[in-house]
This record gives C-alpha cells, sequence and structure tokens, in this order.
C-alpha cells in the first residue's frame, strides 16, 4: 500500500474515536454507570477482537512477546478511565480539548525519541487544528466555565496516555499479525479497566443485558478498531503525523451529536471541524512531500549509476 493510504487507515481510527460520545450519552442517560459503561465497552470489545482472532492463520508467540503486547495495552485502558473520572468535574466541551493535546505531546515525543524535528508545515497544522478544536469544542460561546483542577489533570493524563498508545501500537509488535496484536492490546486494557473499576456489574443480569447494546458498540467503535487500524497504519507514518490524523475524532463527535443527538452546533463550531480537517490535510500533504523527497532521494542514484560512461 501507498504512504497516504496507512494515513487513511489511521484517520479512520480516529474516526471511531469520535462515534463513542454519542453512545456513551445515550447509555448515561439510560442510567447506567461509568463503571459499566466502561467495563462493558472493553469487556465486549476484547471479546469481538478474539473472535476476530480465530479467523486468521495462528500465529505461535513467546511467552515475553504476550507479556509485552499485554502491557503495551495499558494506556489505552487508562485512557477511557482518564478521560471518564474528568467528566465528573469538567464541561465536556472543555475536558475534550485537554484531550485534544495530544496532537501536540505525539509530535514532541517523536522530536525526543526518534530526534525528527518537526517542520514548519507541521508546526502550523498543529496550530490549525488547536485553534479549530477550541471552536468546534464552542469555548468562546461559553460564560463562566468552572475549572477544576482535578478533572485537568486527569484529562491531561488522558492526553499522555493516549499519545503513549499511539506510539506503543505503531513500535510495539511490527512483525505480529494486526489482529492478533489489536486483541491482546484490548485485552491489556480490559485487565486494566476491570482493576480501576471493579465490573460488578456482572454481578446483576439486568444491568448486564442493558448495557450489553451499548458495550457492543462502544466495543467495536473504541475497542475493536482503533487498536486494528492503528496496528495496520502507524508502523508506516509514525507517531507525529499519527496524532494529527487521530485529530478526526472531534469533527465526528460534533457530527454525530447534531445528526443523531439533535444538539445544537453553533456556525463557529462547524468552522472548527473545517480547520481541523484542514489542519489534517495539510499535516498530510507534509509528510506526503518528505516521503517524496526521500524516496527521490533514494532513487537518484542508482539513476547514475544507470547512464552510460562517455
Amino acid at each position: 500500500m501507498k504512504t497516504w493510504h496507512y494515513a487513511c487507515i489511521v484517520f479512520m481510527g480516529g474516526c471511531c474515536y469520535g462515534v463513542l460520545s454519542t453512545f456513551v450519552k445515550l447509555a448515561y442517560s439510560a442510567g447506567f454507570s461509568v463503571s459499566a459503561v466502561s467495563g462493558g465497552q472493553y469487556l465486549f470489545g476484547a471479546l469481538l477482537s478474539w473472535l476476530l482472532v480465530m479467523f486468521t492463520p495462528k500465529q505461535k508467540l513467546p511467552l515475553k512477546r504476550i507479556l509485552q503486547l499485554l502491557g503495551s495495552g495499558i494506556p489505552f485502558g487508562l485512557t477511557g478511565v482518564f478521560y471518564y473520572q474528568s467528566l465528573q468535574t469538567l464541561n465536556a466541551s472543555l475536558a475534550i480539548i485537554f484531550l485534544f493535546q495530544f496532537v501536540w505531546i505525539g509530535t514532541f515525543l517523536e522530536w525526543i525519541l526518534y530526534k525528527k524535528k518537526p517542520t514548519a508545515g507541521k508546526t502550523i497544522s498543529i496550530a490549525v487544528l488547536l485553534i479549530g478544536s477550541v471552536l468546534a469544542a464552542n469555548l468562546a460561546a461559553k460564560g463562566g466555565i468552572a475549572l477544576s483542577w482535578t478533572g485537568m489533570a486527569w484529562a491531561l493524563l488522558s492526553a499522555l496516555t493516549f499519545t503513549s498508545f499511539i506510539y506503543l501500537s505503531g513500535s510495539v509488535g511490527k512483525d505480529i499479525s494486526p489482529v492478533r496484536k489489536s486483541a491482546l492490546l484490548s485485552t491489556g486494557g480490559l485487565l486494566v479497566v476491570f482493576v480501576l473499576l471493579p465490573p460488578t456489574f456482572l454481578l446483576d443480569m439486568s444491568v448486564f443485558m442493558g448495557v450489553a447494546p451499548y458495550g457492543l458498540l462502544l466495543g467495536f467503535f473504541g475497542v475493536v478498531l482503533p487498536p486494528l487500524l492503528f496496528s495496520i497504519g502507524m508502523p508506516n507514518i509514525g507517531p507525529g503525523l499519527g496524532t494529527i490524523l487521530a485529530a478526526s475524532e472531534l469533527p465526528v463527535a460534533v457530527s454525530m451529536s447534531s445528526f443523531l443527538l439533535a444538539e445544537p452546533v453553533s456556525y463557529s463550531q462547524w468552522i472548527g471541524v473545517v480547520l481541523i480537517l484542514g489542519g489534517i490535510a495539510a499535516g498530510n500533504v507534509s509528510f506526503s512531500k518528505q516521503a517524496a523527497a526521500r524516496r527521490t532521494g533514494r532513487d537518484e542514484p542508482a539513476t547514475d549509476r544507470s547512464r552510460p560512461r562517455k
């Protein structure tokens, strides 16, 4: 596949996360707790992931690799736990702004770990994304927003863990089938969620059956698809562009809340959505140009050698 194919795959992974907030709101309005919603999401997601593994060729893994992938799933589970905790004391539009900081954290991480200094184009892209996120969250129209230091801390932690998950999904287990890798990552996420939020909903059959439809939807879009898509795309584009492309979650979240929940969305929010999509496109174009330049640099010596000597 070409580079832009992998970029589209990661973009779709980000879109999957944007779907979650709508179903979470529906589950909360139905009276289910954070523990039941989160636990149901990761439980059904892990089960669906292993169901897919059954239809893939067998791959024997040493215990060390299995434990490594399970551990890499910890940030995956922590992201959901931290973000849901932040929503207890923060306005939802403000919490997602703090979570959205993963956009620049990923580029900073790439700079520190891989010594890849962000280009001017990528820096501009990140700036456009952050401005767009403020507009899309409609913060400018909200007066007297209450800030909670605890909520802010939880939301920033979710940004850090989400960045870690994106990084690990692209750097760990590159030689393992994406489906099997996704199943192990989701299992690691499930374990940490069950440790931090004990699954008491499993003891009440009426609660379990009631939360099951939400768990299946949240599990499919929030646990099955993102690790699978990131496992395919991230190793080929890196965490810097990956976090920019994953920013697609906010436009999808705004669109879903407008069309499915009939929530009012202002013109400034739609402008923010357009800016975010523009920032994603700019980051992708910049990366494509760099990739093309690297390919040209590799091809030139071969071309020179192929010329007949005079």
